[in-house]
């Protein structure tokens, strides 16, 4: 499992993020910070990144996924049943 907290700056209370949410938000939306995780009764309970971040791992996310299909389905692949890219075309083609 990946490290939550790598510096101690990504580190903040709910108190004080409630104080300066306007400066956190600032930091994080321009990426100065790359995140913060909110702490709450000295427990983790919530990581603020930026949005460009957050969809940089979701299309992680997505990519790893199809990579795990592809390889799922390589497994089982047999060539002796494949269809060539040319009757694809001829199956699947639209006629207008």
């Amino acid at each position: 499992m990946t490290v939550l907290l790598e510096r101690a700056d990504q580190a903040v209370s709910a108190t004080a993020m409630v104080r300066n949410f306007s400066a956190r938000l600032k930091d994080i939306a321009s990426r100065d910070t790359e995140k913060l995780v909110i702490f709450k009764d000295n427990e983790p309970a919530a990581v603020m990144i930026n949005v460009e971040a957050y969809q940089e791992l979701l299309d992680e996310l997505d990519d790893l996924r199809v990579e795990r299909t592809a390889r799922e389905r390589l497994i089982g692949f047999d060539a002796k049943q494949a269809i060539s890219h040319e009757d694809m075309m001829k199956r699947y083609a639209k006629t207008d």
